[in-house]
């Protein structure tokens, strides 16, 4: 038996950045270490600044995640205007770069969205661990910082919904905890079963993907295994390295 902390991310778009190359910002499906360690981080307080925190907060949890639907890609092309960099020169205010106009230069790039994607979280803290799971729930209820799903433009739409859960398996929490419909709310009473009939042409809830780090108690076979590179070495160079994760992918019959 171990302790979990579960709970939800859900928003109209998320993006979990891969390796950034050129232009191209791509998202992954389902959340990343780096991101899920971010929102941890935003909701207690720790600035990306703070290397000490950072390093405590990355050693001390394993994530594992339950990809109930990976909503629809969306791709933005996106412009920005910014001044070129100088020697001991330091903009305080996005209105101290947009003075002289005619230094600016335009950066393009094209971001990757997931729309309406939903995913269940559940966290392991290991001896290390700088905050027991039932400050990091009290955290998420009234996180410091905002928090939000990859990116800043992409605010949570519901409440978390932070459960302690004590499960034999990563998969038995995840599955475990209470959701609500996102589509037939009204018509139910708490904690009414998550998804209802009209939620499951959307969520397809019998093909859940899986995804857990290496030494967490799955209870589910691995269908493969990939590396990601998020595991954060620096917040403030912005530098991470690769690790392996574990996928399982569910059948219809959520078997």
């Amino acid at each position: 038996m171990a302790d979990y902390l579960v709970f939800r991310l859900y928003g109209p778009l998320a993006s979990w950045g891969e390796i950034a190359v050129g232009e191209s910002r791509h998202s992954a499906v389902h959340p990343s270490r780096s991101a899920l360690l971010g929102l941890l981080g935003a909701a207690l307080g720790i600035e990306r600044t703070d290397d000490e925190g950072q390093a405590a907060l990355t050693a001390g949890y394993r994530f594992g995640v339950k990809l109930v639907s990976a909503g629809s890609p969306v791709r933005d092309y996106h412009t920005v205007q910014a001044p070129p960099q100088q020697a001991k020169v330091q903009y305080r205010t996005r209105r101290q770069e947009l003075i002289d106009d005619s230094r600016l230069g335009t950066l393009l790039s094209s971001r990757e969205y997931r729309c309406d994607s939903i995913a269940v979280v559940a966290v392991l803290a290991l001896d290390n661990a700088p905050r027991p799971l039932d400050q990091l729930a009290d955290a998420l209820r009234r996180p410091v910082f905002p928090l939000y799903l990859g990116r800043k433009s992409c605010p949570l739409a519901l409440p978390l919904g932070p459960q302690l859960v004590r499960a034999e398996t990563l998969r038995l929490a995840l599955d475990s905890a209470a959701q609500f419909s996102l589509t037939d709310l009204p018509k139910k009473s708490a904690p009414g079963a998550w998804p209802s009939a009209s939620d499951k042409w959307a969520f397809r809830p019998g093909l859940a993907r899986y995804y857990w780090e290496t030494g967490m108690d799955a209870g589910m076979p691995v269908s493969f295994q990939t590396d990601r590179s998020d595991e954060p070495l620096s917040r403030r160079r912005w530098q991470f390295v690769s690790r392996r994760e574990s996928v399982y992918l569910a059948g219809e019959d959520g078997q």
